[in-house]
């Protein structure tokens, strides 16, 4: 039957993914690696594996008003089915009564016979009740079925910020995230970098330098542009965060979290090439990660090496700017990496300790009248200014100051702790502290 052979494979590989509690994005890289589907089938599995995940709860919370069961009280392979099946009739433009047969089918296929009539009629009642999604009457538990983000989470988020911020910053989790490239102009100008590309492919970014939107899909690895080092892809809360260590040339910058190095190579851009970029991450294959980068950009003084940026290192050089990039819960970024949102609030309770390790390490690298900037890629307030000011209190040498003064567009968005939201300029959930050390 056509359609089948990506459904089966999509199953399989959430099936898998489950099984070993492992990220489902490295075990759908696997799957296709291995798999003999043609590029139109592997798009398909990939939009029905990615968007079954990212709408997790949404369809669970289907199959218990349809199925009249828990989820977690059905056979793990037949609960996979639905919840793609499900998520196909919700969100995809496929014929309702192909998709029904298609994973009527697909259940045969992994030989659960008796369970195939289950899924016809589970998917058949749900078509039956019009694809009505059983939204509760309470606010909170609304909003997390609407967004199929955990109530824990949801909960954090409400006491962390206004409703209608939040509301707003959810309904942008969902769907095909946008990409920005931050054009490289050692290689290229304006005009070059455009016209590298096919027609109607870029939008620039008028508020932030060198920052374009890629406005419809492509293999860019495989264009001219990317082999000649023209551009690297970096979301726009990224560049914004360099903007703010503001780099100059002839300088010496730190990066302390720096893999897979994105920040190290638009820092090194800023500086012309000119002084030193010393990129640091705990493991090495993720260091050859921004070797390997900085070599296709062309860009000479990064020197990427094994560092843990937790412990104190007293022979790294004393630095005209740190960038301190740290783990986090990732919760500002759940639009490009959905599986992010089922992280248990227990899993991130640690995360504040192992941030303010990483700051007070980077904070003795700094120069007297030096910048420190502290980022993660994270809205929660635990994380992000509840670390800045505990960090404030027991540093009276380090002060804050506002982001991005040198760039007229950028000002007014930037303050002594700055979280950036999709709403503002179209970046991942974002949150940066620049502080200068007295210059005495």
């Amino acid at each position: 039957m056509t359609g089948l052979e990506p459904r089966i494979l999509c199953v399989r590989t959430l099936i898998r993914a489950a099984e070993a509690k492992s990220y489902g994005n490295l075990a759908l890289h696997t799957a296709l690696a291995k798999s003999n589907l043609s590029p139109q089938d592997k798009r398909i599995c990939t939009i029905l594996f990615q968007g079954t995940v990212e709408r997790l709860l949404t369809v669970d919370a289907c199959i218990r008003q349809y199925a009249r069961r828990d989820p977690d009280q059905i056979d793990l392979r037949i609960r996979c089915i639905l919840r793609c099946g499900i998520y196909e009739l919700l969100y995809l433009r496929t014929q309702e009564a192909a998709v029904v047969n298609l994973w009527t089918e697909t259940a045969k296929a992994l030989r659960q016979f008796k369970a195939s009539g289950f899924v016809n009629a589970v998917l058949r009642g749900f078509l039956r009740a019009e694809k009505k999604i059983p939204i509760p009457a309470e606010e909170t538990e609304a909003l997390s079925i609407q967004y199929s983000v955990p109530l824990p989470l949801i909960r954090q988020l409400l006491s962390d910020y206004p409703k209608e911020l939040i509301t707003d910053f959810l309904s942008g989790s969902i769907g095909e995230p946008p990409i920005y490239l931050k054009r490289n102009p050692l290689v290229c100008d304006e005009a070059a970098f455009i016209a590298s590309f096919p027609d109607q492919m870029l939008t620039k970014v008028p508020a932030v330098p060198d920052a374009y939107l890629l406005t419809r899909g492509g293999q860019l690895t495989e264009l001219d542009a990317f082999r000649k080092g023209m551009f690297h892809v970096q979301d726009l809360a990224s560049q914004l965060c360099c903007l703010a260590l503001d780099p100059q040339p002839d300088e010496t910058i730190l990066d302390v979290c720096a893999a897979p190095g994105g920040k190290s190579f638009t820092i090194a851009q800023w500086m012309q090439n000119r002084g030193r970029v010393l990129s640091y991450d705990l493991h090495e294959n993720r260091v050859k990660l921004i070797r390997d980068g900085a070599k296709r950009l062309h860009l000479s003084c990064i020197s990427a090496q094994v560092g843990d940026a937790a412990k104190p290192a007293p022979d790294r050089p004393m630095a005209d700017r740190v960038l301190c990039d740290v783990p986090c819960s990732g919760f500002g970024v759940i639009r490009r990496k959905p599986e992010i949102r089922y992280k248990s609030l227990e899993e991130t309770a640690a995360l504040p300790e192992i941030q303010y390790r990483i700051l007070e390490a980077s904070a003795a690298s700094v120069k007297p009248g030096g910048v420190l900037v502290y980022s993660t890629c994270t809205v929660a307030k635990a994380e992000n200014e509840q670390v800045v000011s505990a960090f404030l209190s027991a540093h009276p040498e380090f002060s804050p100051e506002k982001p991005w003064q040198n760039f007229e567009s950028l000002a007014a968005y930037g303050t002594e702790m700055t979280t950036l939201f999709p709403r503002m300029l179209g970046s991942d959930g974002f949150f940066l502290a620049k502080l200068r050390r007295a210059a005495n």
